[in-house]
């Protein structure tokens, strides 16, 4: 039963502070909704809605970003443990690369990197 007291003490203390939190923000706010009622970071208001479409060559370039962003997530750990594994590591990094460029030269075919 001691247990459920503490627990009890304890939620009831976090409870009071966020309240006090709320009454606090609700009492010292610029505004009641100070997202809408701001313009953008640049201090402009915005031109268009934020969840606008994007070009369809912006999704291609994205692709090719990410694989070469995941590209260097595996090759950090990888230069830590190159040395320990020896050459199958070696070989299995150059697998991944080869891999990677095949990717690069299949988007450059589809015309990902031209802007016209």
């Amino acid at each position: 039963m001691e247990g459920y007291v503490a627990l009890t003490v304890v939620l009831g203390c976090a409870f009071a502070v966020v309240g006090i939190a709320h009454l606090v923000h609700r009492r010292t706010a610029v505004a009641p909704d100070a997202v809408g009622a701001s313009p953008a970071q640049s201090g402009e208001r915005p031109r268009e809605h934020a969840l606008s479409r994007f070009h369809v060559r912006w999704y291609a370039l994205t692709v090719v970003f990410l694989a070469f962003d995941v590209e260097m997530l595996f090759m950090y750990p990888w230069a830590v443990v190159v040395a320990a594994e020896g050459w199958a590591a070696v070989v299995e990094m150059f697998v991944f690369l080869v891999v990677l460029m095949a990717g690069v030269v299949w988007a450059r075919r589809e015309g990902a990197f031209r802007w016209s």
